[in-house]
């Protein structure tokens, strides 16, 4: 089960960075206090999450592992690269769903009630639609 701690440690860890960084987004380049708390409240929110765990917080700090984790060299060519803060923005959102979906995957295995991580998830969904559309309001979307 130690695995399954560290992978949920080091994706809470991903979601709250990503979360933080969206936050200052709000705070400082939106200037937007109720948009800044709402993030605060969804970063908060995660350790709530965690409260449902067996063992909480504490066990995942006690499977941590930042040493030896085999991939925490490894970047790719976009996590280098930022363009704009509409780049900045998106890949920290994608980040804190991302984290969000494996917390609320891998939780199932502690614990089948990993309705938290869920409403992370699907709150994000929404802040990603706010922040995107405040931050580019004429930029056309992009094509894949």
């Amino acid at each position: 089960m130690r695995e399954v701690y560290r992978v949920i440690d080091a994706n809470l860890n991903r979601a709250r960075e990503g979360l933080r960084v969206l936050e200052e987004v709000a705070r400082f380049i939106l200037e937007d206090a109720d948009l800044s708390l709402r993030i605060k409240e969804m970063r908060h929110s995660l350790a709530a999450a965690v409260k449902d765990l067996p063992g909480g917080m504490l066990d995942l700090v006690r499977a941590r592992d930042a040493a030896g984790d085999v991939g925490a060299g490894t970047w790719t060519e976009g996590e280098r690269d930022r363009q704009d803060l509409f780049d900045l923005v998106l890949a920290n959102i994608k980040r804190v769903q991302e984290a969000a979906r494996v917390m609320e995957e891998f939780g199932k295995l502690l614990n089948p009630d990993t309705a938290g991580f869920k409403k992370i998830r699907f709150d994000s969904y929404s802040l990603e639609k706010e922040l995107l559309a405040r931050l580019a309001p004429g930029r056309p979307p992009e094509k894949n």
